[in-house]
């Protein structure tokens, strides 16, 4: 499937994706240390680690786009 928009806004699109699973990581974080699910708890700071990355790989795009 090919994606139309620019990079500005699929950027934007990674980079709020990415931080809303970085914050739902953190409340999987968070409840998993407060009930003592380590399970939960890594998957939480993976969900963390993956949001980060997409936020990350979103900004580049739009830095990308920017300069054009």
């Amino acid at each position: 499937m090919h994606d139309d928009r620019d990079l500005t806004a699929r950027g934007a699109d990674n980079s709020l994706e990415g931080k809303a699973k970085d914050l739902m990581g953190k409340v999987k974080d968070a409840v998993g240390g407060l009930t003592g699910d380590s399970s939960l708890q890594a998957e939480g700071k993976l969900d963390q680690g993956e949001g980060k990355v997409q936020d990350t790989f979103g900004k580049v795009q739009r830095k990308l786009d920017g300069s054009r």
